[in-house]
């Protein structure tokens, strides 16, 4: 069956572009320059995978990217003009998967693309795994501690899942994104600190180390 991705942006140029590359791609694609529209879209078409402009008139992506989420998880590629980490992580924090700062390149844009509905396939087996005080339920998806969830966004749990298998075993940046997001180019290192952030902020600093010059590593306190 054929994937269906949405198309949320209010720059015509760019939405034209990305929409006739996705389409050279096999893909279905529909278009929409307006957060509203795009809300109802989603809970017509359901997509596999959204491409989601952050800065949109009206309902900006940071709301939409919340709507959409609210009933099921569908993967959020962000599009953003600004670099700044308080936009990623924002981004991330209401659900997006990942995040292409413009101007971009097709190339890359499709690279992505294709990865997040790569995972969007992934099923993981094992029960509870314990790290630290913390339970990470795979079949469940679910992360806690001490009884309590903790909200963590698909690609955080992805990480911290991907990290905690590994058990304390360094990775670069590059073997995380080829891993968690299964791209096999290198690029997207700034992607790998963002989501440590954000997995530090909600899980607590001294969860995951930095190795300077090498990657990132789970350490239980």
């Amino acid at each position: 069956m054929g994937r269906t991705v949405l198309v949320v942006e209010d720059e015509e140029a760019i939405a034209g572009a990305v929409a006739a590359r996705l389409r050279a791609e096999g893909l279905t694609v529909e278009v929409t320059g307006d957060g509203l529209d795009a809300v109802e879209r989603c809970e017509r078409l359901r997509p596999d995978l959204v491409v989601l402009d952050l800065m949109l008139p009206g309902l900006d992506g940071l709301e939409v990217c919340r709507r959409i989420q609210r009933d099921r998880h569908v993967p959020v590629l962000m599009l953003t003009a600004r670099a700044e980490e308080s936009d990623v992580v924002i981004g991330l924090a209401v659900g997006a998967d990942d995040y292409l700062t413009k101007p971009f390149s097709m190339r890359e844009l499709v690279a992505r693309v294709h990865a997040l509905l790569r995972r969007a396939e992934r099923r993981d087996e094992p029960g509870p795994t314990l790290l630290g005080d913390l339970e990470i339920d795979a079949r469940a998806r679910r992360v806690s501690r001490e009884g309590v969830a903790v909200h963590l966004t698909p690609t955080e749990f992805d990480l911290l899942w991907c990290l905690a298998q590994r058990g304390g075993e360094v990775l670069t940046r590059e073997a995380l994104l080829a891993e968690v997001w299964g791209y096999r180019d290198g690029s997207g290192a700034r992607t790998v600190d963002s989501h440590v952030r954000s997995l530090r902020r909600k899980l607590g600093d001294g969860l995951i180390r930095t190795v300077h010059g090498v990657g990132y590593a789970v350490e239980p306190t």
